[in-house]
C-alpha cells in the first residue's frame, strides 16, 4: 500500500483507493477538486436509499473506462463521506493526474 495523508487516493496493485466526499442533488455529474483527503464528487441524484452513492459509480465507471462492477464501496453508501476501491481503471480523470505530479 502506498498512502501519504496529503492525498485523497492510493494505490493497492492495480487497484485505485479513493476517498470521496459525495455531494447529491447536485446540477450536473462531476468530479470536482481534492478537499483535504478528499475528493468532492457531485451527482445528480437525491440521497434517497443509496441511490446517490449508486449513480455516483455508474458515473465514476465511465470517468475511469471500467465497468460499474469494478468499483466496490468500502464504506459510506449512505452516506456522503465515502471510500471507493477502483479495480484497474483504464484511464484517470485529470484531477488524479495533477495530484500524481505533485506527489513525485
Amino acid at each position: 500500500m502506498v498512502k501519504s495523508d496529503q492525498t485523497f487516493f492510493w494505490w493497492e496493485g492495480d487497484t485505485l483507493v479513493v476517498n470521496v466526499l459525495g455531494k447529491p442533488s447536485a446540477s450536473r455529474d462531476t468530479i470536482g477538486k481534492p478537499k483535504g483527503a478528499q475528493l468532492k464528487v457531485s451527482v445528480t441524484a437525491e440521497p434517497r436509499n443509496g441511490r446517490a452513492t449508486d449513480h455516483m459509480v455508474r458515473f465514476l465507471a465511465g470517468e475511469f473506462g471500467v465497468a460499474p462492477s469494478a468499483i466496490e464501496v468500502v464504506f459510506g453508501r449512505m452516506n456522503v463521506n465515502k471510500q471507493l476501491r477502483i479495480k484497474a481503471p483504464a484511464h484517470l480523470p485529470s484531477v488524479f493526474q495533477v495530484q500524481t505530479t505533485l506527489l513525485d
